[in-house]
This record gives structure tokens, sequence and C-alpha cells, in this order.
């Protein structure tokens, strides 16, 4: 095939810098060229005029995810770029996920005061976030914080930490590898502490299922972050049947003595951090899909049903990523 590959982007800088990635990707894999094409969303006005996402009609990551996915039915676009957390599990008709790169660090960071870390913050530091999976893991660290609920681009977060309005906020390390903002981060958090969403840190290259282009989008994906994504989101779509608290889920591909093995942890959580469930499981990366759910429902049989619910999006769980304008 021959031609230039339109590929759609939100109009922030963390939205197009992901964009350009995925842009080099089929410049250098590919051979195609390639355009950007910026796509204004709902959200990203509401972000411009000050109102809520949470306000504007339906799911917050439908906004993002669904003005993208409109481009592309609409061939204003060939290539949709996004954060793979915010697509809801359910599959959209007419649309491929053809490839996810390979994924990024998808742990949460701590950006502190005085390059304090978690711990070491006193007891009673405000720290910022707008993830109810945050705020319940921050809780069930019982460090005696105050978490504030906190909402704007990365910018905004981290300077209210420098005027001192916070101690503290909790982002995806992800985002801030992305845009050059790693060297603010004062705490790399582990998984044991804190779990991160589903899909985090991952990039989905989305295009027309009947497009010709999907069988060469293939070649952009990796295959170990393809199968730890699958698996986390299957935790996800099978704990949202029949459970609404805040959820984190990670899953590794480690070689093993009998080939590759996929692990997967996840946890579910009161929002008020004071009861969990917390299981892992592990199989083959082909049966991805297979160990998420199995793990999932294991969570559900063990009373992940009864836990407080939360001001999660219903579509995953989790606030959509935080962009820079």
């Amino acid at each position: 095939m021959s031609g230039v590959v339109r590929v759609g982007t939100r109009r922030s800088l963390l939205a197009t810098t992901q964009a350009g990635h995925v842009a080099d990707l089929i410049r250098t894999h590919l051979g195609r060229e390639v355009e950007l094409v910026e796509i204004t969303t709902d959200g990203d006005r509401s972000q411009a005029d000050g109102t809520p996402v949470t306000d504007l009609p339906g799911s917050a990551t439908g906004i993002f995810v669904g003005a993208l996915r409109e481009a592309l039915f609409d061939a204003r676009v060939d290539v949709a770029v996004h954060s793979l957390k915010d697509l809801p599990t359910a599959p959209a008709d007419g649309i491929t996920l053809a490839a996810i790169p390979v994924r990024e660090d998808p742990r949460d960071v701590v950006v502190a005061r005085d390059g304090l870390t978690l711990g070491e913050l006193p007891v009673g530091s405000r720290v910022g976030t707008g993830s109810p999976r945050r705020v319940a893991q921050l809780h069930a660290l019982g460090l005696g914080l105050e978490i504030v609920g906190v909402r704007g681009n990365v910018d905004t977060r981290i300077r209210k930490v420098r005027d001192g309005e916070l101690d503290g906020v909790v982002l995806a390390r992800a985002g801030l590898a992305r845009i050059d903002r790693l060297d603010d981060i004062t705490e790399v958090l582990d998984p044991l502490q804190m779990l991160p969403a589903p899909g985090q840190g991952a990039l989905a290259v989305e295009c027309r299922s009947d497009d010709p282009l999907a069988a060469e989008l293939a070649r952009l994906d990796h295959a170990a972050s393809r199968a730890a994504v699958e698996a986390e989101r299957a935790v996800l779509a099978t704990l949202e049947g029949g459970c609404s608290a805040p959820i984190g889920a990670l899953a590794d591909v480690v070689e093993g003595d009998d080939g590759d093995e996929l692990w997967v942890r996840a946890v579910a959580l009161s929002l008020d951090g004071a009861l969990s469930v917390r299981m892992s499981a592990s199989g083959a990366p082909a049966d991805a899909v297979g160990v998420g759910t199995r793990l999932a429902s294991d969570m559900l049989a063990d009373g992940a049903g009864q836990l407080n619910p939360s001001a999660a999006d219903p579509a995953t769980n989790e606030p959509p990523e935080v962009q820079n304008p």
C-alpha cells in the first residue's frame, strides 16, 4: 500500500506526543508517510472553559475516545491513538485494536515537596489525586495522609505542589515520561503499594475493521504488552459485571522453565481502603483473557462485589488519562 496515513489525535501535549510516537513507528516499520490530524473533543473544550468532565453527557472516557472513533468512521483519519487505559472494555463495532506497541512503565509515581516520598510526608499532609483507585490504595497504606481531589493537566497538578497548595500528587509515570517530566518524580511506587489501572502505560492504535491498513499496523504490535494488557482488561471487564469498587491490576510476561508465563495481580478495594480483595494468578500468555477472567471470577467469589461503589468511570473504573493542553 502507499499514500499518507492520517493519524488522529487529541490536541493536548501528551496526546500529540503519543500520536507522534506511533507516527514514527509507522514511518520506520511500515515505510509510510504520516500526517497528524488534531481532533477537538467535548472533553478538551470542557477543560478549556472550566466545565468538569463529569458534568458532560456520557462517560468521561467516552468523551475523549468517541470523537476519535467518529473521525475514523467519517474517514477523516485512518488511525486513532489513545491511552489504552481510557478505552472502554466493551469492543466497538467496526473498530479494530490493530496494535499495542511496547508498553511504557505502568507504575504510579509521587511528585512531592522537598523531594519527599509518601512515607516521609508527615501525618496530615495533603496529597492530590483524581482517581478513586489511587484514593483507596493511599488510604490502605495507613500513612495518615489527607487525600484531596484534584483535576487538571500535569502542569496544573504539579504546580499545586510547587505553590504549597498540596504536599504531593500521584500521577502515572508513563505520562510524565512521554512529556519529559521524569525529573519531577520524587518516588516511583512499587506495585505492592499501589497497583496501576488496567492498561496504564500502554497505547491503543485503532483503525476501521474493514481497512486493509489493519494488517500493516499489526506489525507494530508487541506480543508481551498485548498479553499483559488483555489480561488486565479481562480482570476489569469481569469485575464490572458485579463490582463497582476501585480496581487495580498489573500483568507481566516472565521467562519460565517451560517458556514464557503470564502473571497477573489485581485488587478491588472499598473507597476508604479499609476492605479489599487482592489475588494473583498465572497462566500462558496465549490465554491472557482466560487468566484475567478466572482471576476476577475468583475475586467476585471472595466478596469483591460487596465492596462499596466509587465515583470511577463506569466504562473503565478510572478517570481519563491526564493530558496537558
